[in-house]
């Protein structure tokens, strides 16, 4: 038997796994540790090394493969928005209405109108009359389905790509953030606004086993992030920091030390410099007049997705590779149509607002926007004004960098309940949008407790069709 206390007689007879790997054994256990550790590193850091030799992990990095999407824009409307009466729709449910439908519920018409747009011809309800002109730029996935009926693991699934909540994941955003790193050092390169607070939380935008540099930022639609002003003078500021800095990387060279040091001190320095930039950059008052009010921007609860798509904009446009922008209370178990109406109303305008800017400012075509929901919902009633969720058969559209625009891929029943054509699950959705950004999903992989993970897991197809 060995003797900790000759071995480590610092510790007290208390040996670090680290210090015994480095003593026993002659240290061929340590030997295959650093080897395992190093290459590690090398994939989560490659090409991740700025002028100076430092660790730069959120540099930018080549995609797998030429594209026009350098960034993506999610509008998540949380709760599931009723396709039958917005972006789907179906004669045959308007012509059935009140009769049996499959299943045995009640088939409910929409009781919104619909007309045809632009030279697509694509149906629009009248709850989104802004959005019409902007008909022949959308990109319709409508033959979507997922796993899970329930909110809070749909939503997770969305995210993260598993809808098992115990079984904690990387977001979508994170893996992007993994594999293409961001346009601006000074800015975090993925910001989530107003996330889903009651549907998994921080889960959604975290980074689970990647490096925590790779997680989403969490602002509000008043451009606020917790604990960034700085409580002193920035000259004095800066002096703490970088004894903090001498501090943390005096402790990186002891035994002992944790592996992922580097990416807390680098947190440190991306958090000093945000605070000099991101108040600015999300200071919406700054736009003119004209701007504020092509996107709708008002005073509270009312005007919180119009600042956020505007927020959007500013962000994208300063190199953040993805920001998610997020519209709750769609979930319309009952006061459906007074729900759609006013939700149809805060998101309309600010939606159409940011593809103009968009367009207009040359970003459009290289930035990618996705609308839609955790699911659908369904064709028949529930109770005297609602309708339930829906995973069989659900549309989400897309505009900008590497669609095709003005394009409807897949279908759904005459009724909207199945999909029947051009099926998607929520994986081919994931590898689509990394396929759009350049990344192959299948090679996009990071090892954690012995096997390589990756946002598809074991599944996945890219969806060809709808890109240019």
């Amino acid at each position: 038997m060995w003797n900790s206390r000759l071995l480590s007689p610092q510790l007290n007879g208390l040996v670090s796994r680290r210090h015994a790997l480095k003593t026993a054994g002659a240290g061929f256990g340590y030997l295959a540790l650093a080897g395992l550790l190093g290459e590690n590193a090398a994939r989560s850091l490659a090409g991740s090394r700025d002028e100076a030799g430092s660790l730069a992990p959120l540099r930018p990095k080549l995609p797998h493969f030429a594209v026009k999407a350098k960034r993506i824009i999610f509008l998540f409307m949380e709760g599931a928005t009723s396709q039958m009466d917005t972006w789907e729709y179906k004669p045959q449910l308007q012509q059935d209405g009140g009769k049996v439908g499959p299943g045995g519920g009640i088939l409910t018409a929409s009781k919104f109108k619909f007309g045809q747009y632009g030279q697509s011809g694509a149906w629009i309800s009248e709850l989104y009359p802004n959005m019409t002109r902007h008909a022949d730029k959308l990109c319709f996935i409508r033959g979507l389905h997922t796993d899970t009926p329930a909110h809070p693991q749909a939503v997770i699934q969305l995210h993260t790509g598993t809808a098992i909540a115990s079984l904690t994941r990387p977001s979508m955003g994170a893996w992007l953030m993994y594999g293409l790193g961001t346009e601006n050092q000074d800015l975090p390169g993925y910001i989530s606004v107003n996330p889903p607070a009651n549907f998994g939380g921080a889960v959604n935008y975290g980074s689970a086993f990647l490096p925590a540099h790779f997680q989403g930022t969490r602002i509000n639609d008043r451009g606020q992030l917790p604990n960034l002003k700085a409580q002193t003078v920035s000259a004095l500021q800066r002096k703490q920091l970088d004894l903090v800095q001498t501090m943390n990387r005096e402790l990186a060279s002891r035994p002992g030390a944790p592996d992922q040091l580097d990416g807390v001190i680098q947190s440190y320095e991306l958090a000093f410099r945000m605070q000099d930039k991101i108040p600015e950059l999300l200071d919406i008052s700054k736009e003119p007049q004209a701007v504020r009010e092509a996107y709708g921007v008002k005073p509270g609860p009312a005007g919180s997705f119009a600042r956020q798509c505007l927020m959007a904009r500013r962000l994208s446009e300063a190199g953040v590779r993805f920001v998610e922008i997020c519209q709750s209370g769609w979930d319309h178990h009952n006061h459906l149509h007074q729900g759609l109406i006013n939700n149809c109303a805060m998101t309309d305008q600010p939606t159409a607002a940011l593809l103009s800017e968009l367009e207009q400012r040359g970003l459009l075509e290289e930035t990618l926007v996705l609308f839609g929901s955790e699911f659908g919902r369904m064709p028949t009633a529930q109770g005297p004004d609602g309708r339930d969720h829906n995973i069989t058969g659900y549309p989400m559209w897309l505009a900008g960098a590497g669609i095709k625009p003005g394009f409807s891929y897949g279908a759904t029943d005459e009724y909207g309940l199945h999909a029947i054509e051009g099926r998607m699950h929520t994986t081919d959705l994931h590898a689509t949008l990394l396929a759009l950004m350049g990344l192959h999903h299948e090679q996009l992989t990071y090892q954690y407790a012995g096997r390589a993970f990756r946002l598809t897991d074991v599944a996945g197809n890219v969806v060809h069709e709808i890109m240019a």
